[in-house]
C-alpha cells in the first residue's frame, strides 16, 4: 500500500498537470470501452435464462410403468386313498372357510370326486390368500379356479397329445401272454388282445406253438415324450393257421367296437368265458366224479380255478334272474338273457348285483371265492340254452349286431387304410404316422 502511494506521489510530482487531466480523460473512455461489451453480454446471458422454458417433472414425459403383480407362493399336494378335498386343504395351511368358498362356487361341485394320483397346486398371493387353484386331473386334463372379485371362476384345459401307430408282432412260444411281453407288448394290450379274439379263440386249450400275432396300437405323446398306451386300432391273429383279423371302428352313434374287415362284429353275445385269469380246473363232465361228495355226478358247467377276488363278469347283456346264497352254491348269481339263453355263476365270494337289475356284458357281477361245497377259491360256469345244459366252451354263441347296411360304405372307407397300415408293416416300421381318416373314422378313446 506505501509502494503505491509513494508511485502515485511521483507521478504527481514528475508530469504536468495538463498531462495528467488527458491522462484521466482517456483512461476513462478505454474504462468505458471496455466495460460495455461485459455488460451487454451479460445482459444477453440474463435474457436468454429467462427464456428458457422449465423441464417437466419425470412422471410427466415418461408413463407410469405398473409394478409388477406379486408372484404367488405354490403348494403342491397330491390326492392319496381316503383323502378329501377338506385334508388337502388342511395339509397346504387352508382354512375351512377356503374350502367352502371353493367348493360353494359354480364348478367347485367339479371336486367332489376325487382320485389318487390327482394332484392339486395351491397359488397363495402376499397375505396368504387362496388366488390360483390348479386340479391336475391328468398329463392332458386340468381345471384352474381364480379368484377374482371375491369369487372364484373356473377354467377348463384341454391339451391335446400328438398320436402315433405303433406296430407289434411275435409268435407264441408258450403262452400269449410271455410271447407278448418278449414282443415288448404293454400288459394293458395283452389283454386287449385277448378280449377282442376271445369270441373266436380259447386262449387256454386252442393256443398252439407258432400261432402268430400282430397289432398295430397308439401310443399318446406330448412334448415330445410318450406318455401314454392308446387302443389297438387293428390285430390279426395266427391260429392254428386261421387267421382272424379286426379293426376299431366307431359308428355313427359314437360307440367304438371291433370288426372284420367285413363288418360283422368281433363281440359275439356272449363271452367264451365270464373272467380273464384263471385256469380250467375241471370241465363239463356228465359222468364227473365229485371231488367231495366220491360219487358220479354229472358236471353241468365248467370250473375256472382263479385267486380268491378275481372279478366275474356278466357273460352277455341281461338281467339278473337271482342273486343269493344256497348251501351247495354258496354265493351265486343267475342272469336272464332274452328268452332263450340263461347263465349261473357259483361259489362267489362276494355278490355285486341284486335281483331285477339290468347287467351289460362284461360287467362284475362278483368275485371269485369258495363258498358252498368248494374245494378252493373258483367260480362254476354254467350256460344254458333253452333249460338244456351246454358246454360254455363250445357251444355255439350267437352273432352281435354287425355294421348297418347304410353305414357299411362308411365303414370301408375308414377302416381300409388302417388295415392296409397292418398288411404293411414290418418290424423294421415301428413307428406310422396317423394320417387324416374320414369323418366316420376308427374309434379313439382318450388317454387321461
Amino acid at each position: 500500500m506505501q509502494k503505491a502511494t509513494r508511485f502515485l506521489h511521483l507521478i504527481l510530482n514528475v508530469f504536468p498537470r495538463r498531462h495528467l487531466i488527458a491522462a484521466s480523460a482517456v483512461s476513462c473512455c478505454l474504462l468505458i470501452l471496455i466495460a460495455y461489451p461485459v455488460t451487454e453480454a451479460e445482459a444477453n446471458r440474463q435474457v436468454s435464462e429467462q427464456l428458457v422454458l422449465p423441464a417437466k417433472s419425470a412422471s410427466e414425459t415418461i408413463p407410469a410403468i405398473e409394478a409388477p403383480e406379486p408372484q404367488l407362493r405354490w403348494v403342491e399336494q397330491t390326492v392319496g386313498s381316503g383323502d378329501s378335498l377338506s385334508l388337502l386343504f388342511n395339509r397346504a395351511k387352508l382354512s375351512a372357510a377356503d374350502v367352502y368358498k371353493v367348493s360353494s362356487s359354480k364348478d367347485g361341485k367339479l371336486l367332489r370326486n376325487l382320485y389318487p394320483g390327482e394332484s392339486f397346486h395351491f397359488g397363495l398371493n402376499k397375505t396368504g390368500e387362496l388366488q390360483e387353484l390348479h386340479y391336475i386331473q391328468s398329463r392332458l386334463v386340468s381345471r384352474i379356479y381364480n379368484l377374482e372379485g371375491g369369487s372364484y371362476s373356473s377354467e377348463l384345459i384341454e391339451l391335446e397329445p400328438d398320436t402315433l401307430l405303433s406296430y407289434r408282432e411275435g409268435i407264441i412260444e408258450d403262452s400269449l401272454y410271455l410271447s407278448a411281453q418278449q414282443a415288448n407288448l404293454p400288459d394293458k394290450l395283452i389283454m386287449e388282445l385277448a378280449n377282442i379274439f376271445a369270441w373266436d379263440i380259447d386262449f387256454v386249450f386252442d393256443i398252439r406253438q407258432g400261432d402268430s400275432f400282430a397289432i398295430l396300437f397308439q401310443e399318446k405323446y406330448l412334448d415330445g415324450e410318450k406318455f401314454a398306451v392308446g387302443d389297438i386300432v387293428a390285430a390279426s391273429f395266427t391260429n392254428r393257421g386261421k387267421t382272424y383279423e379286426a379293426v376299431l371302428y366307431k359308428d355313427s352313434s359314437g360307440r367304438s367296437s371291433y370288426y372284420t374287415p367285413e363288418g360283422l362284429s368281433m363281440r359275439k353275445a356272449f363271452l367264451r368265458a365270464p373272467l380273464d385269469i384263471f385256469r380250467i380246473s375241471s370241465g363239463f363232465n356228465l359222468k364227473r366224479k365229485h371231488p367231495i361228495h366220491k360219487m358220479i355226478k354229472a358236471h353241468r358247467g365248467v370250473d375256472y380255478a382263479a385267486p380268491r377276488g378275481t372279478p366275474v363278469f356278466s357273460a352277455g347283456d341281461g338281467k339278473v334272474l337271482a342273486a343269493g346264497y344256497s348251501k351247495a352254491n354258496g354265493n351265486y348269481v343267475f342272469v336272464q338273457h332274452g328268452q332263450t339263453y340263461v347263465t349261473k355263476y357259483l361259489h362267489l365270494d362276494k355278490k355285486k348285483v341284486r335281483k331285477g337289475q339290468t347287467v351289460k356284458q362284461r360287467q362284475t357281477i362278483g368275485t371269485v371265492g369258495s363258498t358252498g361245497y368248494a374245494t378252493g377259491p373258483h367260480l362254476h360256469y354254467e350256460f344254458l340254452v333253452n333249460g338244456v345244459h351246454r358246454n360254455p366252451r363250445t357251444v355255439k354263441l350267437p352273432q352281435a349286431n354287425p355294421i348297418s347296411t347304410n353305414e357299411l360304405a362308411a365303414f370301408k372307407l375308414a377302416t381300409t387304410p388302417v388295415l392296409t397300415q397292418l398288411a404293411q408293416a414290418g418290424a423294421s416300421s415301428e413307428f406310422v404316422q396317423l394320417e387324416p381318416l374320414p369323418s366316420a373314422q376308427i374309434g379313439i378313446a382318450s388317454a387321461n
